[in-house]
């Protein structure tokens, strides 16, 4: 699945769905997708029920994944997400745009650059089985997405045009 780079990415979102991936257990199959986003919707604030749950639908491998199938699915989910944001942002910066919005979407670009990094890096820790790690890792993607975000909102009146 290939988010749309002008939606905002909620790697919280998947850093603690990642975590409710370890511990559900005794579901169906076919269940298995909506009751883990159920779970981690209840616990968490910044998870939408509805995106979690389309986003895992909408990826041919999850009809049959178990627990640990969705997770590594999520985890290709937010690649997806982040490399594409990437590949979005370099194409902003190529057109006129306000030297200060430039400036952010180098920077932008930087912070997107290193969460492929930690994304890879994170796929690593889950496939070892280093769940907490890959956890914290992943966290770290969140912090780069909203970094870049904070450096449009310094400018009064200025919107992200990654939003």
């Amino acid at each position: 699945m290939v988010f749309l780079p002008n939606k905002k990415m909620r790697p919280a979102s998947f850093s603690l769905f990642l975590f409710f991936l370890l511990f559900i257990h005794g579901t169906k199959a076919k269940n298995l997708i909506h009751e883990t986003c159920r779970t981690c919707a209840q616990s968490d604030p910044n998870i939408n029920y509805t995106f979690c749950a389309s986003s895992l639908q909408a990826a041919p491998a999850s009809r049959r994944a178990s627990v640990r199938g969705l997770g590594s699915i999520s985890i290709t989910l937010i690649e997806q997400n982040v490399t594409d944001t990437r590949h979005f942002i370099k194409h902003l910066m190529g057109m006129k745009l306000d030297s200060y919005v430039k400036e952010c979407l180098s920077d932008c670009f930087d912070l997107y650059t290193d969460a492929i990094d930690s994304v890879q890096k994170a796929r690593e820790q889950y496939n070892s089985k280093q769940y907490d790690e890959a956890n914290v890792v992943i966290s770290t993607v969140l912090d780069a997405t909203s970094t870049c975000e904070g450096g449009f909102t310094e400018k009064k009146g200025l919107v992200s045009p990654l939003t």
